[in-house]
């Protein structure tokens, strides 16, 4: 099986994932999913793969479901709920990046096999744990506002599409772009640095691109009161 196929499985898989989470236990699956995907996507990263002809980061498929949360959450219950998931999403990852630093600084046994791949996956430069960080901050909330901007202007299910990838699209491109510049800054040359964001971005795009059913799928549960938490007033409801 081709990295492209399993590329698309992994969508799949990712974002069936995401609306079971939601299904099951509404808003609330969406705010642990965020936790557990913004972990996920930090392990993932150390892991390069060849994808339509690009060298590529793992990380990207499980990362952009957290704007697909973020995204239900501010269609189906509103702005709050959605800048709450962002939160959650950056103390999880401050967490699990200070808890896996500690874990390092343990002197192993004698008997212990694990410790050089753990150092190999978890020991990260400050500068990329702060790139990272910085870049999920200002990205998830970008996205959050950005959303509820395309709301006001273009309301209602037919516009659905425009506010999903109006706001994500733009997102993503900030979240690539501050993490590439603070993290390869004098590292590589600027023409380096150009292929690194271009190719990182187009995968982010592409994951974008294709949770736009899925958004539609979560709307139409609302509608319908499908989902296991109820959400605030009738089908009728706009976020705030």
């Amino acid at each position: 099986m081709g990295n492209e196929t399993i590329f698309f499985v992994t969508v799949l898989a990712n974002f069936g994932g995401i609306l079971l989470a939601y299904r099951l236990w509404g808003k609330t699956g969406l705010f642990c999913w965020v936790a557990l995907a913004s972990v996920i996507a930090n392990i993932e990263v150390v892991k390069t793969v060849s994808l339509f002809g690009l060298v590529a980061t793992l990380g990207n498929v499980i990362y952009g479901t957290t704007f697909l949360a973020t995204d239900i959450l501010s269609e189906n219950h509103g702005r709050q709920d959605a800048r709450t998931a962002v939160g959650i999403g950056f103390f999880s990852l401050v967490v699990f990046t200070v808890l896996m630093r500690l874990t390092l600084l343990f002197r192993p046994d004698a008997s212990d096999f694990a410790s050089p791949a753990l150092e190999t996956i978890f020991t990260l430069l400050p500068r990329l744990a702060v790139a990272s960080l910085l870049a999920y901050l200002v990205s998830q909330f970008h996205d959050v506002e950005a959303y509820h901007f395309w709301w006001r202007r273009f309301p209602g299910v037919r516009f659905l599409w425009l506010r999903n990838n109006g706001s994500t699209l733009v997102s993503q491109a900030l979240d690539t772009l501050i993490f590439v510049g603070v993290a390869f800054w004098g590292v590589f040359p600027p023409e380096e640095l150009g292929q690194i964001f271009l190719s990182t971005y187009l995968i982010k795009a592409l994951v974008a691109l294709c949770d736009t059913p899925f958004i539609y799928l979560a709307r139409r549960w609302r509608d319908t009161g499908k989902v296991a938490t109820e959400v605030e007033g009738d089908p009728s409801y706009a976020p705030s």
